[in-house]
């Protein structure tokens, strides 16, 4: 009896201690950043390597973990009742059951598992080594475990054979903003300037343009000294020239081509032709997305874009400025007309100009609105309600309220929105 306890009671410790190794190993491997560790291994960390490989097939790291976990822990379990039999006789199995738990819990489960989330990058690498081994070793049983729980998931209407991921990268990278902003790691600057990079993807020219309302435009039939004065009172370099119908843009009249003709001709405006400065207009269709958009802005080293529908329609234009305010947020200069249109309220209502992007609102006011199926808070609201409301009309939609305080024909030019209350 007492040979059996002097063997047995170290082999039981032992086992809780590998117990303990295959779980530290498991949550360390499981949280260690995957970016992190690349950027390393670029470095030359060669357990950075090591613990990227393995990560890489987390199904058959995971497989390999829990077969040496399960396998310890119940013969750990197995040789603990075995003492408690001998011991306390039938009793000694519920004794057995109640320490053994115990001490997996404590030493074999928490207490790894919390050092290793506290510490997961360098757990992770020092374990690599020994667990890569493991992993090599219990490979071809891994394998028969996996290829018994796929059909078993087969069989029960799950198919998992495709190698899919549930989330996309930018999603993931999305989330991983958003969680770190939450917990005080992130500012909401930065947290809105990394969230516009990953939507350029998402967004199209159409959500962001100057709608044709909005353009400052030029009649090519006026004389030269009043095309001057136009672009003297403009605040933009570049305005687009139209003939006939606003609709039908002829050229785009850039300010430093008519500065320069100006000096050419010893400050004489009369006889300036500028037609002969127009620049051909590049008409984009208002379906491109603005990652698309951004990259061709770039390759053709111009920075402004008529937009047009599928039907060659003017519908806006579209500039550099435009995309990279998406990202940084609005980039204003001295000669920028403000137009917010996004005046918060002391009772927590904010006054909305209609025309206010929905996108702009949320970043404004750090809410939540969605912006699937409209461009603006106006388009929202007449949206939802299926018609075009009537100044004093009030509806609630997504928990927001909004107030309708302006129309203008069958424009809804302002609103109250007021967000729902945090809760207490």
């Amino acid at each position: 009896m007492e040979l059996t306890l002097y063997t047995t009671i170290p082999t039981i410790l032992l086992l809780l201690v590998l117990s303990a190794f295959f779980s530290g190993s498991e949550t360390a491997l499981t949280a260690t950043s995957k970016a992190h560790m690349l950027q390393l291994a670029k470095e030359g960390e060669s357990r950075a390597i090591v613990v990227s490989d393995l990560i890489n097939n987390r199904e058959r790291l995971i497989g390999a973990i829990l077969l040496g976990n399960n396998l310890v822990n119940i013969l750990a379990s197995v040789l603990a009742t075995s003492i408690f039999l001998d011991l306390f006789g039938n009793a000694g199995v519920v004794y057995a059951t109640l320490v053994m738990t115990a001490l997996v819990l404590i030493f074999a489960e928490v207490l790894p598992k919390t050092y290793a989330i506290a510490a997961s990058d360098r757990l992770a690498m020092q374990v690599a080594p020994i667990v890569r081994i493991l992993v090599a070793i219990l490979a071809p049983i891994v394998a028969l475990v996996q290829w018994i729980v796929r059909k078993t998931l087969h069989y029960a209407g799950t198919d998992i054979s495709a190698n899919q991921a549930i989330l996309s990268p930018q999603q993931e990278i999305r989330g991983a903003i958003n969680l770190h902003h939450q917990e005080g790691g992130v500012k909401k600057t930065d947290r809105d300037m990394l969230g516009g990079i990953l939507d350029l993807e998402d967004l199209t020219i159409d959500e962001v343009m100057v709608h044709r309302k909005n353009m400052q435009m030029i009649d090519s039939a006026l004389g030269p000294r009043e095309v001057v004065d136009e672009v003297l009172k403009s605040p933009y370099t570049r305005i687009p020239l139209w003939s006939d119908t606003p609709e039908e843009i002829i050229g785009i009249l850039y300010a430093k081509d008519l500065l320069r003709a100006l000096i050419s001709n010893q400050g004489v405006i009369e006889t300036l032709d500028i037609k002969a400065l127009l620049s051909e207009p590049w008409f984009v269709p208002e379906t491109t997305t603005l990652r698309e958009q951004l990259s061709a802005f770039l390759k053709r080293h111009i920075h402004f874009a008529v937009v047009v529908d599928e039907y060659g329609a003017l519908q806006g234009l579209i500039t550099l400025e435009d995309i990279l305010e998406e990202i940084v947020g609005d980039i204003s200069d001295e000669y920028d007309i403000s137009v917010t249109g996004v005046r918060p309220q002391p009772n927590g209502s904010v006054y909305v100009d209609g025309d206010v992007t929905i996108r702009d609102l949320n970043r404004a006011m750090d809410w939540h609105l969605p912006d699937d199926e409209a461009n603006t808070v106006a388009g929202l609201v007449i949206h939802e309600a299926q018609t075009i409301p009537e100044p004093g009309q009030i509806f609630s939609y997504y928990e927001y309220r909004f107030e309708i305080l302006r129309r203008h024909r069958n424009q809804i030019t302002a609103l109250r929105v007021t967000p729902p209350r945090p809760l207490s």
